[in-house]
């Protein structure tokens, strides 16, 4: 992604709390290379994801126009939630600028109380990674 104008303050660094936009995505993003869109949990098994608790470190500051990768690992899984390792790291020379643990919890999409995640959801999530694991390199 790139930093736009509307992502930094005044001194024309990204604001602190926008990393936290990026990490969302990064999480979306990573869901969806699984195969898991967040609009199709929700629509079709009533599911959602929701903040739960993180810890950030600020490292280096991205500016104005600068691209950025987001990394996002999965951490630990447990039987409602999952935990997210994850940088924000500039990519000319690879810095990284952020990096924190966002662990996220699955909730009934009518209550908003945790729910255990689905198997159909834990075997896609298990499954994906294993492909990953095992997919050639170059």
């Amino acid at each position: 992604m790139r930093v736009y104008y509307e992502d930094t303050d005044a001194a024309g660094v990204v604001f602190y709390a926008n990393y936290l936009r990026f990490m969302e995505r990064g999480r979306t993003e990573w869901l969806r290379a699984l195969g898991f869109e967040q609009d199709a949990l929700r629509e079709h098994h009533d599911l959602l994801f929701a903040v739960r608790d993180l810890t950030l470190d600020y490292l280096f500051p991205a500016r104005f126009n600068d691209r950025l990768t987001v990394r996002s690992a999965l951490a630990r899984r447990g039987g409602a939630s999952l935990e997210f390792e994850q940088s924000v790291v500039r990519a000319t020379d690879q810095r990284c600028c952020c990096q924190g643990r966002v662990k996220v919890v699955c909730l009934d999409a009518a209550t908003l109380r945790p729910r255990r995640m689905p198997d159909f959801l834990v075997n896609g999530i298990l499954s994906g990674l294993a492909r990953q694991l095992h997919a050639p390199t170059e």
